[in-house]
């Protein structure tokens, strides 16, 4: 299947993990689709709204900093063909392909489920973590407008909240954000794969410009909010030799630390991330996956707790002591940042927010 020009997967199979149907090609309309569409029909970004019954998710895993989270979308335009995310579009019998970047759901109902959970007497209250599946300001969410919605709620309750996103979309929200800075009740990750525009065009094909994100990292440390850059993944023989530069960039911007993750490739993501590589890097595609087997235990992907986020071997050590070398140049202290958890107050009744 031939690249299409603003998407970043070249494969739209179906995936036989959960032994789903396959879906049954009509041949016939195939050979006359160019007769309406015209030979160069490109694929639309359709969205599906979705009625789930909860909206905050919970995790145990130890490799992750934060316990709950919320994702007002499923799918991500942003196209990043290295999203470890993708496979979770095989669970609605979609392709993790270009199905994951073209077929979306949106949770409308969001705001309301998660005004009805922070009621709860049971509610624990930590960071919920946004844009940790799917990315929370995708262009999506210029019309939706979920994630803005959650933010005032979360606002109004005076909760902690910590945004990973690779969107300079999210300074929309710098009133919000500003406000809960000011209580020490946010904190913001912005994802800086490349600063190269080439590379990024096709890596992650409808992201922000680097050049926006990094601008975005400078409005957000200007106006108070604390923020992280995150060098992930870091890619071998194709992102590892801008580590020194973007953490240079980013700390020049005001980012007050920088971290990072080595390439992950589970499932699904695997072959299409080769297919990827044989399409726009066809002279290193052997090379990049020799590395990553190295980084990720003779595999593909490695999923175990412990090493998954971190990687093993020569390679994964040599990116970790070339990383640690540049924060520390950079002036990144490692200080963790705390959110506060002590002014939660629980959101108004229906009844008290017409008063």
């Amino acid at each position: 299947m031939a690249a299409e020009k603003g998407r970043g997967a070249t494969e739209n199979g179906v995936s036989r993990r959960f032994n789903l149907a396959e879906h049954i090609t009509d041949g016939d309309w195939l050979d006359a689709m160019h007769l309406v569409d015209g030979a160069t029909r490109r694929r639309r970004t359709e969205v599906t709204v979705e009625h789930p019954r909860t909206i905050i998710t919970r995790n145990k895993s130890p490799d992750i900093s934060f316990s709950q989270s919320i994702n007002a979308y499923r799918g991500c335009e942003h196209g990043c063909i290295y999203c470890f995310a993708r496979p979770t579009h095989a669970y609605h019998d979609l392709s993790p392909g270009l199905d994951f970047e073209t077929r979306l759901f949106a949770k409308p109902d969001a705001p309301h489920l998660l005004r009805a959970e922070l009621s709860k007497p049971s509610h624990s209250v930590s960071p919920i973590a946004m844009g940790t599946n799917t990315d929370p300001y995708q262009p999506i969410e210029r019309d939706w407008k979920i994630t803005r919605q959650c933010i005032e709620i979360l606002m109004e309750c005076r909760h902690p909240l910590f945004i990973t996103t690779k969107s300079d979309r999210i300074l929309r929200d710098l009133d919000l954000l500003t406000q809960m800075a000011g209580d020490g009740l946010v904190a913001v990750m912005i994802s800086v794969t490349t600063l190269d525009p080439k590379v990024a065009r096709t890596l992650e094909p409808r992201a922000a410009h680097p050049l926006r994100r990094v601008e975005a990292i400078r409005q957000l440390a200007t106006a108070g909010i604390p923020v992280v850059a995150s060098v992930s993944p870091i890619i071998p023989a194709i992102t590892d030799h801008e580590i020194e530069a973007i953490i240079e960039t980013v700390a020049a911007a005001g980012a007050r630390d920088a971290t990072f993750i080595p390439v992950r490739l589970p499932h699904e993501v695997a072959p299409l991330f080769r297919a990827w590589l044989q399409e726009h890097y066809p002279d290193r595609s052997k090379k990049v996956m020799r590395i990553i087997h190295e980084i990720r235990g003779g595999r593909d992907n490695d999923p175990n707790f412990g090493t998954r986020m971190r990687g093993q071997g020569v390679w994964a050590d040599l990116i970790r002591a070339r990383f640690i070398k540049a924060r520390k140049r950079a002036g990144f202290s490692g200080e963790r940042l705390a959110l506060r958890t002590d002014l939660f107050r629980p959101p108004l009744g229906p009844q008290l927010q017409l008063f």
